[in-house]
């Protein structure tokens, strides 16, 4: 003969709460006993190509919002121009996401003493960064596995 026991379940968050790599433990409790609790980690979701671009250029050091812009251009070799609505509107969204924090406002002597707001990675955007950058890799190594794409190269500036 079965038995139907109840099964409650419980989500407690844990540390660290930010939106990436947020931790909960899921506590399975049967007839007031802890059976067992399972620890799970949400996986930061992939960056949209904006926002994957400022922290690609802010992971060098601090740089101001039209530094950002420059570097952007420059690391994608033209093919990416970010405009002033792109950038601080994606800017605002990372700030609020703990991806990158103010380091403050300072002069940058190319610009004739105008104060510039200059922002740098927290630990999460770097782990954000990072994580995705680790799909990229992944995925050209699925493409190369996969011998999809054979007259592809990867170009290492020297």
């Amino acid at each position: 003969m079965l038995l139907a026991i109840e099964r409650i379940i419980y989500l407690i968050p844990g540390q660290p709460t930010e939106k990436y790599g947020e931790e909960y433990f899921l506590t399975y409790v049967r007839n007031g006993h802890i059976i067992f609790l399972m620890k799970t980690v949400i996986e930061p979701t992939p960056l949209t190509p904006a926002v994957f671009h400022i922290l690609l250029s802010l992971a060098t050091g601090e740089k101001h919002g039209y530094e950002i812009m420059k570097q952007v251009k420059q690391d994608a070799n033209g093919k990416v121009k970010m405009g002033n609505g792109t950038l601080y509107g994606s800017i605002k969204r990372m700030l609020d996401d703990n991806l990158i924090e103010p380091a403050g406002d300072k002069i940058d002597p190319t610009f004739d003493d105008e104060r510039r707001r200059y922002y740098k990675l927290t630990d999460l955007g770097r782990n954000a960064l990072d994580a995705e950058m680790q799909r990229y890799v992944d995925v050209v190594s699925l493409v190369q596995e996969r011998n999809l794409l054979p007259k592809l190269s990867i170009k290492v500036p020297q």
